[in-house]
């Protein structure tokens, strides 16, 4: 029985190169390591990254011994790191345990269970149409930019009934706090904007996600709104954009997806949750107290980060079969997993896209060898910095 960090010098899940190659790093962790690896989640920032399946279930569906709220960590931690908008106290269903959990997790569920999946198809057409008219006739286009990112965003604001112009403030603090830019602009830009669409909303209910949530019985105030609206954002822009991403790479590199087998983009996307999820380090928790797990003492209120990326490709459990699998941790699991109504949404979002993109422009093709593209650095995300393509040039599509 050893404390976590006699185990070996801590491994930084923060850096360039691990971004690079981050299942290079797993293997070289559950080789020397184990299930529990000491790592770095910002440069002097010491954490606990669990790559066991079967430790990370544990750990998930123990809130008791491992609460999601970060206050005691907080307030012996670095405040001005970039990453501390992801990771700090909020008031919202990630960041808290107990009755209040049980009481942000309801509102945003009942919220959430109000979205029409059956319209969703109609739009994403009725966005994508208009965005791929804006590159398809120059023959390249750099996808993420150009048309993932404002096409999950532009989608993703409707269902919430946020209007554009609220949607862009929001966008811009949410690429910054996924990348780790100045916490206090971020928070700063991020609430404002969040607190005009709770106004907003107040003011003028409709028939979408931010109405479902003012007018919940759980009676949000306008702060508890903010960090509900925070959390919505955060989960529901960034890692749809980067499944959608990651899923585009490898049907347009691997022989699988190419037209002689038809292999569909339901099978590519549940492949990439499984080996490549979109959030590859996250659904962090801190010890209550010194706790013994896997023969490993984890110390009391520091971070403890489940990798669904090295936990999913855990060879003590995956077998290769990737649909449907049933223990998948792309979503996580224990009382903090994404909401039941949110992961089809999530799906069926990142499918349409593609489809429509790959029915728009049959002949796309990588602009660049695979080995050339960059991995956005961070402890969190597997996200591509962008995703050059060509494709044969085309005139404006009708919609």
């Amino acid at each position: 029985m050893s404390p976590i960090e006699s185990i070996g010098p801590r491994i930084p899940i923060h850096s360039p190169e691990f971004a690079a190659d981050p299942h290079g790093y797993y293997r070289l962790m559950r080789r020397d390591y184990g299930p529990l690896v000491p790592v770095e989640m910002w440069p002097g920032v010491p954490a606990t990254l669990v790559i066991g399946y079967r430790t990370a279930v544990r750990i998930l569906n123990d809130d008791d011994h491992f609460p999601a709220d970060p206050s005691a960590w907080q307030r012996t931690a670095p405040g001005d790191i970039p990453i501390m908008p992801m990771i700090e106290a909020r008031p919202n269903a990630i960041r808290t345990s107990g009755e209040r959990h049980a009481r942000y997790r309801a509102a945003l569920t009942d919220a959430l269970d109000g979205i029409d999946l059956n319209s969703l198809r109609a739009m994403v057409e009725r966005s994508a149409i208009p965005i791929i008219n804006t590159f398809c006739e120059t023959g390249n286009a750099e996808l993420l930019s150009q048309y993932v990112q404002p096409l999950v965003f532009s989608v993703f604001c409707q269902v919430l009934g946020c209007p554009p112009d609220i949607g862009q403030r929001v966008a811009q603090a949410s690429a910054a706090m996924f990348d780790g830019v100045n916490t206090e602009t971020v928070n700063a830009i991020m609430g404002q904007a969040l607190l005009d669409l709770t106004a907003l909303k107040r003011d003028y209910p409709d028939d979408d996600v931010v109405t479902r949530l003012v007018q919940h019985p759980a009676r949000l105030n306008d702060e508890e709104m903010v960090h509900q609206l925070v959390l919505l954002f955060a989960a529901g822009v960034e890692p749809p954009l980067n499944l959608i991403s990651n899923t585009l790479l490898l049907m347009l590199t691997d022989t699988r997806f190419g037209d002689s087998l038809h292999m569909p983009t339901r099978t590519a996307l549940h492949e990439r949750l499984a080996t490549d999820p979109p959030m590859a380090n996250y659904c962090i928790t801190y010890p209550r107290q010194p706790i013994l797990i896997e023969d490993v003492w984890l110390p009391a209120n520091q971070p403890v980060i489940i990798s669904m990326a090295a936990c999913n490709t855990d060879p003590a459990m995956n077998t290769g079969e990737f649909l449907d699998n049933g223990w998948n941790l792309a979503f996580s699991t224990g009382p903090h997993a994404c909401p039941a109504h949110a992961r089809p949404y999530g799906l069926l979002l990142a499918q349409e896209v593609i489809d429509q993109l790959l029915d728009t422009l049959p002949e796309l093709r990588l602009a660049v060898a695979k080995k050339a593209l960059v991995w956005r650095p961070g402890p969190f995300h597997r996200a591509l910095g962008a995703l050059p393509v060509v494709f044969p040039p085309s005139s404006p599509f009708r919609f």
